[in-house]
């Protein structure tokens, strides 16, 4: 099972259209799953220890530009739409940013159908294909990520923010995104991810991307008859798909498989396999609508595991990378003896108690009961003495905690001339002295001569 399964008339819509598209066919096939759910998501319920839900598939393509996202987008369009009629026209909404513009949207539309001879219609397909540009804005409300989950699970939606009172009681709503790797790691966190927020959402990330030969090829028209015929059962009625005998022995192995990899994966990792048996059933409830089956067996069940095990395998890859980025090694903390050491070092070797409890955030008892510490007090000033705190020394001459003293430190420093160490210059002879002129005789009529 350590490949994907294209099971039903879905999986054969994508073997014969993903030849012809440069995009992993895996995408191609999970945006059309996720379309299907939204289409039957009112109608059809899936049931497991007598808890019936309905059968919604929350999916994202991740992978970076260029690897054909819009492309299966579409190509899960042209596979679909034959099938669904105007459900996709009519159903597909996107840019919802706030828990009160996705409770609105819902309650106008219900309003909108409400007299119409299908009656009320609470189902929506969001496609966010710049899903990042929306989590960025989605911060900014706290609801947003509380209604995320009601409407995953189907419980009633309110909106309180208008004049009136909005409120949707079992909406049918579907999420489709398409995100980078990097974007999936800077926005979907842990902490929203444990809160169960965007853990319903499952990440598939997208291969390499065939080169085809003819880039006018057109895609290839999908019959789609038993889709639609599947169509019209799931939708006419309401069907509640619940697990088969043959299917039960590996419903046990998937759901000890979620608990086992949870329980050896980091938190971060985790959170993101807790819901891998729900996963497998709502998807295995769509693929048995598929067929017009309300029994989900051992093929259909086996075949929707198989999509949910690549899911898990692509959050661990994508969270893996994040997880390992934005831990930080633990900062070591000193302690209490090295942080006096320090201070009664950085004073000289002696600190008084101003200058040392009020640093190492301790009490006068505290530091006195550490080793190597002594407490002296000095009465040379005037008024109170003051308490001293130093480092003893131990048998060998030295603090027990400062650089051990070696034979070279006993040696007196030799003070070396640099002139030693410069070679002798040849002086030349000095030149031998000029002879001196005696002055002339001054003439005897000179009043100046007796000074001279």
């Amino acid at each position: 099972m350590s490949t994907i399964t294209l099971y039903g008339p879905i999986g054969r819509a994508v073997d014969k259209v993903s030849p012809y598209v440069e995009c992993d066919p895996v995408g191609i096939y999970v945006a059309a799953l996720s379309m299907w759910s939204a289409a039957i998501g009112q109608t059809v319920k899936v049931s497991s220890r007598g808890n019936a839900r309905p059968a919604l598939v929350w999916s994202a393509l991740v992978g970076g530009t260029g690897k054909g996202k819009g492309t299966a987008l579409r190509a899960a369009q042209h596979i679909m739409k034959p099938a669904l009629g105007r459900f996709l026209e009519t159903h597909t909404t996107s840019g919802i940013t706030s828990g009160a513009s996705l409770v609105n949207y819902l309650a106008e539309q219900v309003e909108a159908t409400e007299e119409t001879e299908a009656g009320r219609d609470v189902r929506a397909l969001v496609l966010e294909e710049e899903w990042s540009e929306v989590l960025r804005r989605v911060r900014r409300d706290a609801s947003f990520t509380a209604k995320l989950r009601s409407a995953w699970d189907g419980a009633p939606l309110r909106n309180t923010t208008k004049a009136e009172v909005q409120s949707v009681d079992d909406p049918a709503v579907v999420f489709h995104a398409h995100i980078t790797p990097s974007d999936w790691s800077k926005y979907i966190g842990a902490t929203e991810a444990a809160g169960g927020s965007y853990n319903r959402i499952m990440p598939f990330a997208l291969g390499s991307v065939p080169m085809l030969d003819d880039d006018g090829a057109t895609l290839p028209e999908v019959e789609g008859w038993d889709l639609t015929q599947a169509y019209y059962w799931a939708a006419g009625d309401r069907r509640t798909v619940s697990l088969g005998e043959d299917a039960r022995p590996l419903w046990k192995t998937i759901r000890r498989y979620a608990r086992i990899i949870s329980e050896n994966l980091p938190e971060a990792q985790a959170v993101y396999v807790e819901r891998t048996a729900e996963q497998t059933i709502r998807v295995a409830a769509c693929l048995a609508a598929s067929e017009q089956s309300e029994v989900i067996d051992h093929a259909c069940l086996s075949a929707a595991f198989s999509l949910v095990r690549y899911s898990v395998r692509c959050a661990v890859n994508i969270t893996g990378g994040a997880a390992a980025g934005t831990v930080k090694p633990a900062r070591r903390v000193p302690t209490l003896a090295e942080k006096v050491r320090a201070r009664i070092e950085l004073h000289g070797g002696k600190a008084k108690s101003s200058e040392l409890l009020p640093y190492v955030g301790a009490s006068a008892d505290e530091v006195k009961a550490l080793p190597g510490v002594k407490v002296t007090l000095d009465r040379s000033g005037l008024g109170r003495p003051a308490t001293v705190y130093t480092l003893t020394e131990d048998e060998t001459g030295h603090s027990p905690h400062s650089r051990p003293r070696t034979q070279r430190d006993e040696r007196p420093a030799a003070v070396v001339r640099m002139d030693s160490y410069r070679p002798a210059k040849a002086v030349p002879p000095a030149p031998a002295p000029m002879p001196v002129p005696r002055p002339e005789p001054v003439a005897s009529g000179n009043p100046f001569l007796a000074l001279l």
